[in-house]
């Protein structure tokens, strides 16, 4: 009884194997089953886990319990060539694309100090000895707009030169009228402003307070008078800086500089407000590298018309450099960098692969820059590449190891 049982036992193993063997041949494509046996011609039978080891005949390995695997003559190509059927290459979901020719444009982000553009900076300076009769302006960091009054003062030399240019205002002679004219620019050179000269010319009477005006719009940055307080000829009553436009100075990685050169365009947002751009671009590259972070100080003119940029700020800026000449581009997700190599996947026809190296230029808006390897319009593996990269360096290991092999053993 119990030997009977084994041999059913055994007969359905078989039928099953059987099953399963059929179910497999069933569904292999009957093209690829034909070439297989037709065309496809054996060149030697290894063991894969002993590469150096090949046979002419069939059977199992003596190394391993199992069969040895046939190797084809279309399978024994260069190291770097990988035949892949379509099927396997779907069930890899293989994605395919080309070299195309452009013009790469840089991009770049990085974060801002916003700051005065000193460019704007006006300095209010009395070129007399004075006192300071009032102030209209009192504290720093007030706006002013031009033409604004900021302070009285009174100047025994302005009034001097006043009173000398009103007994000048009617001379009729040609001397006088040419030392006239030279008392109305000496009150120009004392700076006395330009407001007061014509009040005198207009009412002819002179005025022992004048008015300093505001020359820009823009913030107080500096006050150094006070109301009855007197002040020495060339002192700085006011130091005002302008608002239209400022500055946003930004630390660039060392490496990243030469993509955004002086002109480049850029766009800056502030978290003060939200979904608002403030337009800009690069006007220097400050020579000062920091030590500690291998960055470069770049220096960004921002439009500020309606005042809303204040200096301390924060700001995150994008750059776009100038687009550079055509070169060959491919998607980024298409190089294979291995810190000894750059290659790049080219697709050959009936399924094949070709593993390239190349040499890579700069990287933009995921695309990178091919300086050499590949031509335009080749096609090249976008997804998938690094298991087809994986079977080329098998197999050109392969074929070193069994460079010095002996020939296929009886």
């Amino acid at each position: 009884m119990s030997r009977d049982y084994k041999l059913i036992a055994a007969a359905m193993v078989a039928l099953l194997i059987g099953v399963a063997v059929g179910v497999a041949i069933s569904r292999r494509p009957s093209s690829e089953i034909a070439v297989e046996q037709a065309e496809r011609k054996v060149l030697y039978w290894h063991d894969p886990m002993s590469p150096g080891s090949r046979f002419d005949k069939p059977g199992k390995s003596p190394f391993m319990d199992m069969d040895l695997v046939p190797v084809y003559v279309d399978d024994e190509v260069s190291g770097t060539q990988v035949t892949v059927s379509p099927a396997v290459s779907q069930n890899l979901g293989i994605r395919l694309g080309t070299v195309e020719k452009g013009a790469l444009q840089s991009r770049l982000s990085t974060v801002g100090n916003v700051a005065f553009d000193e460019r704007l900076l006006e300095v209010v300076q009395s070129r007399v000895e004075g006192y300071v009769i009032r102030l209209h302006v009192k504290s720093v960091l007030e706006r002013v707009r031009r033409g604004q009054p900021l302070v009285d003062i009174q100047s025994p030399a302005w009034l001097a030169a006043q009173e000398e240019y009103l007994t000048l205002l009617d001379a009729q002679s040609e001397r006088g009228q040419g030392i006239r004219e030279a008392a109305r620019r000496r009150l120009a050179v004392l700076g006395v402003p330009e407001s007061t000269i014509l009040d005198l010319e207009k009412n002819r009477h002179t005025n022992a307070t004048t008015t300093v005006v505001a020359p820009v719009d823009g913030v107080v940055a500096e006050l150094a008078v006070r109301e009855g307080a007197a002040f020495p000829a060339g002192a700085a009553l006011f130091r005002i800086n302008g608002l239209t436009t400022v500055w946003a100075n930004a630390q660039v990685p060392e490496a990243q500089v030469a993509s955004i050169p002086i002109g480049s365009s850029a766009t800056a947002h502030a978290t003060a407000w939200p979904g608002v751009s403030f337009k800009g671009h690069v006007v220097a590259l400050l020579p000062e590298i920091e030590p500690q972070t291998r960055t470069l100080p770049v220096r960004i003119e921002i439009e500020n018309p309606a005042f809303k940029l204040a200096p301390g700020m924060f700001v995150s800026l994008e750059f776009a450099g100038n687009a550079g000449r055509e070169q060959l581009l491919v998607p980024s997700e298409a190089v294979i960098m291995t810190g000894e190599r750059t290659v790049v996947v080219v697709a050959r026809e009936a399924g094949g692969f070709d593993v390239v190296n190349v040499s890579v230029g700069a990287e933009a808006n995921g695309k990178t820059a091919i300086l050499s390897g590949l031509t335009e319009g080749q096609s090249i593996v976008l997804s998938g590449q690094f298991l087809i990269d994986s079977e080329a360096s098998l197999r050109s290991t392969v074929s070193r190891l069994s460079g010095d092999a002996k020939e296929p053993r009886q």
